[in-house]
């Protein structure tokens, strides 16, 4: 697992560091076109595995670039294969913090269920248990994992968060610092009045937390401005 002591560095970074959290861990089913985006099409490479080596290829350089550092990038999201692989000779979460000053996490969650109650909850996630221990193994600080609220309904959020409270408990036990998600759909025609139900349900959990537990948020830019301060 973590050292204390790189433990506690990232965590103050995070804490106290201005910048970005960049995402890295587009899954198998944006990739093609990511790497499109980037220039490399299809008919580049050949099958899947030749897919993630291209993707990889991208993330490494993007990881190595001279402007990548933690001057402006706080942590960076990583994909599990990615945290299983290698920059510049290095498993990818030692060469983003040893090389970059940048805080690795891994995205945990496995997608979303079909909307009900005007949210859509996290699909189950197997073996998350081994998974945590192995992403600690590998110097991993934290997770990522969302959620999505398309509608003020009171039970539907309530549920989110529970759902991503519950998550954050079992990353907790597994020593590390998980960043909750539950994003609201920008297009939402009842956004503002989401994001107040929003605030008091994380309000609620907050309060069940003990000293010691910490968690992360990423959250929406609110309808109204400051109402997370």
């Amino acid at each position: 697992g973590q050292d204390v002591a790189t433990f506690s560095k990232q965590a103050d970074q995070m804490r106290t560091g201005g910048g970005f959290i960049a995402a890295l861990d587009q899954s198998g089913g944006s990739t093609p076109k990511a790497l499109r985006l980037y220039g490399v099409t299809e008919d580049s490479y050949d099958g899947e595995d030749a897919m993630y080596a291209e993707i990889h290829e991208m993330r490494s350089r993007i990881i190595t670039a001279p402007d990548f550092t933690n001057a402006k990038v706080l942590g960076a999201i990583l994909f599990e294969r990615t945290m299983r692989a290698e920059v510049d000779g290095k498993p990818t979460a030692q060469a983003l913090w040893d090389d970059r000053g940048i805080v690795p996490f891994l995205k945990i969650d496995k997608g979303l269920e079909d909307k009900a109650e005007g949210v859509q909850m996290m699909k189950p996630i197997p073996g998350i248990e081994e998974t945590l221990k192995e992403a600690a193994a590998f110097g991993i600080f934290g997770t990522k994992e969302r959620s999505v609220i398309h509608e003020a309904n009171a039970a539907g959020i309530k549920a989110v968060v529970a759902q991503q409270f519950e998550l954050g408990m079992t990353v907790l036990a597994a020593g590390l610092v998980p960043i909750l998600e539950p994003e609201v759909d920008i297009h939402s025609t009842t956004k503002a009045e989401a994001e107040t139900i929003l605030k008091a349900e994380i309000a609620t959990q907050l309060d069940q937390l003990a000293e010691g537990q910490d968690v992360m948020l990423k959250l929406t830019i609110p309808t109204e401005d400051g109402l997370y301060n």
